[in-house]
């Protein structure tokens, strides 16, 4: 094919456009090119259009007035005219050989879809909605439905859009510089939600890479590593009542037992909506008033358990779509459960086609790898000093409480943030030659008061490792501002303890008791995570000394002491039942074993247990507030006996007394105050695997004892826990 060649000096054809712009325009590799495709008024009032149609043999723009007006070859596959007819809309008609024609709208003809303000905001790293304005959003603008672009690439030279409405063929879509800070923007007409894309960002190197975007709302499932668009939210939410009532609770000091799961794994070949109807019939079951789910943003590698994410902003496709999510959570909250979910702004991985050096450089990593890489996770470190990284981070996290109604976060990795030499032979210290990093700190302090100001009755979780002051202080008194924090030392301690023969815990009280010590230090959750049943660590079941009689009563044991001691309990899946084997995340868990009573009576409990968690507030309602805890003998360590009161904001108490011996302790004298008590709960009972030694009643003398002018004698069941009720 032949294609006339026109001198561009002509006055029919504009303005000159240099032979070398024109050619960049034709490469997708100019920064501008909506300054010059498109239309131009001319000083005369004539209108100038050019446009981008290689291989056409002829070009026509078809007025929204119905004039043709004829463009003629300028170079390189650019066409243009001048026409006397003012600027208006239309549509570009080209005739391929063979008689082919294609008539389509104008990318270039429209006005930027993000505004001043939008630009102003993101600039100030103040951009709370961020997802509202960048990534991909199908909507209509003069009456044209299509999908607008955006990204920030700040060391971009030129940015243009493949995807599976071009052939992947970028040049036909270079997308505009639109400030400075490197904010990129494009309207591509006609095109709709479904569709596959990424960013084709070349370099201040010269080099083209692709990259998926950083606030796609969905991703294609992996291996596959492309955005998808997707349309705006269509769910209809039903958790009115629920969201209504969160607003007005204070999550802190309110029941939270908490089941912990990895979604992909807990039954294999669930989705979203499945997931619902079998979760919701299984929480029914066990009593929980939690879930947390290990993250669900898109992440490729799912080994990494979720924890190395790609897709901040997009739930991942393994379980379906997005709108598929928010049906699984307004489920939950239908039917009176809580969703937490694994949120992780630490770290991210080094993807090719990920965040990594995003423009070719360092973009959402700190530059110096001193700082910007987590040797030990093979990941880069966010730069947290960067107003819009910070942006993006903060406004993630509204977004997840906010789109999808998530009722907390839990921050994964605090400790890795909050210090620059974590796990590192060689670091940068800060500003002060100190070891905190600063900026990190104050990006946590920046989400948790917005989360907390714009989303009421949500709790911000943090899984800090460490003896950081004030991590649940208010930001307010200087404090990081989260509401719970796990509590890491309670779990080692216990864990350690647990794990030795009773003929040796006697001498080992010290670590039963010496979270109490710090019980008030924070407001703790007591986790038994996902982190403490793999990698040769053992399930708990097999971490339990003893034959399968006595690894079941210790277990049960454990959880009395884990549930009745200050804090939120948590537990992850498998545990509940006792499933002897480490967690893998490539098969489900082991449910056939709940045909085995010995397992199916730890479930029991724990469904027994969460029943009396939530009966009794006097289990939750002073966590965090030592009044709320009273010793009835805390150091009889002959006996390896724990007892104490746990007590409401009306006075109300519980007792909780339990012995981690392997000896049955009969008549054992235990000191109440006044009142009519009964044996509300006891691990022992015949109906949870144990050997039944019970109380039939409790018969309160006046023998003193502990403290108190009253007592009563019991039976405390070897490797047992008794709780008692004052009615």
């Amino acid at each position: 094919m032949s294609t006339p060649t026109v001198d561009p000096d002509l006055p029919e054809l504009g303005p000159e456009i240099p032979d070398a712009e024109l050619l960049a325009l034709a490469e997708g590799r100019h920064s501008g090119p909506h300054g010059v495709l498109g239309q131009h008024p001319l000083d005369d009032g004539e209108v100038c259009v050019r446009a981008r149609r290689p291989l056409a043999e002829s070009v026509t723009v078809v007025l929204d007035d119905g004039e043709r007006v004829d463009l003629t070859h300028v170079a390189h596959g650019i066409w243009a005219a001048v026409h006397e007819h003012g600027l208006q809309a239309y549509r570009i008609e080209a005739t391929y050989a063979g008689g082919a024609t294609d008539i389509a709208d104008d990318p270039y003809r429209f006005l930027p879809t993000l505004g001043d303000l939008d630009l102003f905001l993101f600039g100030e790293g103040r951009h709370e909605e961020l997802w509202n304005a960048f990534g991909a959003h199908v909507r209509e603008i003069d009456g044209v439905r299509g999908t607008s672009f955006s990204v920030w690439a700040p060391h971009a030279q030129a940015i243009r859009l493949v995807g599976s409405f071009n052939d992947w063929d970028g040049a036909r879509h270079a997308m505009r510089k639109l400030n400075d800070q490197g904010v990129w923007e494009l309207f591509i007409p006609d095109v709709t939600a479904g569709h596959a894309y990424k960013f084709q960002i070349l370099t201040e190197h010269g080099e083209w890479i692709d990259k998926a975007d950083p606030l796609a709302r969905h991703a294609e499932q992996p291996p596959h590593t492309a955005s998808i668009i997707t349309n705006a939210p269509q769910h209809e939410w039903g958790d009115d009542e629920w969201m209504r009532e969160r607003a007005e609770r204070d999550p802190h000091n309110s029941p939270m037992s908490v089941y912990e799961l990895h979604a992909m794994s807990w039954r294999e070949g669930l989705t979203y909506r499945t997931l619902a109807d079998e979760l919701i019939d299984y929480l029914d079951e066990l009593g929980f008033t939690h879930v947390e789910f290990m993250p669900l943003a898109e992440h490729p590698f799912g080994g990494s358990w979720g924890y190395q994410v790609t897709g901040y902003y997009a739930p991942t496709s393994r379980l379906g779509t997005p709108d598929d999510l928010r049906y699984l959570i307004d489920r939950l909250h239908q039917a009176g459960y809580g969703v937490l979910m694994d949120w992780v702004p630490g770290h991210f991985p080094k993807d090719a086609f990920g965040l990594a050096k995003f423009d070719g450089q360092p973009v959402y990593e700190h530059p110096d790898p001193r700082l910007g890489d987590q040797q030990d996770w093979g990941t880069h470190v966010f730069d947290y000093g960067n107003s819009q990284v910070r942006n993006f981070l903060v406004a993630n996290a509204l977004f997840w409480l906010e789109e999808f109604h998530i009722d907390g976060l839990r921050v994964d990795a605090v400790a890795s943030m909050i210090y620059r030499d974590y796990s590192r032979d060689e670091w940068l210290p800060n500003s002060d030659g100190g070891r905190e990093y600063y900026e990190a700190i104050d990006f946590l302090k920046e989400v948790n008061a917005t989360a907390y100001k714009r989303s009421p009755g949500i709790v911000m979780v943090a899984e800090e490792s460490t003896s950081f002051p004030g991590v649940t202080k208010p930001t307010d008194q200087g404090g990081l501002g989260f509401g719970l924090k796990w509590n890491m030392g309670w779990m080692n301690d216990n864990l350690r303890y647990f794990e030795k023969d009773p003929v040796y815990r006697k001498w080992h009280h010290g670590d039963l008791t010496f979270s109490f010590v710090y019980a008030w230090s924070e407001q703790y959750v007591l986790p038994i995570s996902h982190d403490e049943v793999v990698h040769g660590k053992g399930a708990m079941f097999s971490k339990m000394p003893g034959d399968d009689w006595q690894k079941a009563a210790n277990l049960r044991a454990f959880y009395s002491y884990q549930w009745s001691h200050p804090g939120k309990p948590l537990l992850f899946m498998g545990q509940e039942f006792g499933q002897p084997s480490e967690w893998n995340e490539s098969r489900g868990l082991d449910w056939w074993l709940l045909d085995n009573p010995t397992f199916s009576g730890i479930q029991r409990y724990i469904s027994e247990l969460n029943q009396l968690y939530r009966d009794v507030p006097a289990l939750w309602e002073l966590d965090n507030d030592p009044n709320g805890l009273q010793w009835i003998n805390g150091g009889d360590a002959e006996h390896s006996l724990l007892a104490y009161l746990r007590r409401d904001r009306s006075g109300a108490v519980i007792a909780c007394i339990h012995n981690f011996s392997n000896e049955p302790l009969e008549g054992y004298r235990v000191g109440l105050p006044e009142g009519t008590w009964r044996e509300a709960l006891n691990s022992d009972d015949v109906a949870f695997g144990g050997g039944g030694v019970t109380n039939a009643e409790v018969v309160l003398d006046r023998e003193p004892a502990n403290g108190f002018a009253q007592s009563a004698s019991l039976r405390i069941p070897p490797l047992g826990a008794v709780f008692l009720l004052r009615d």
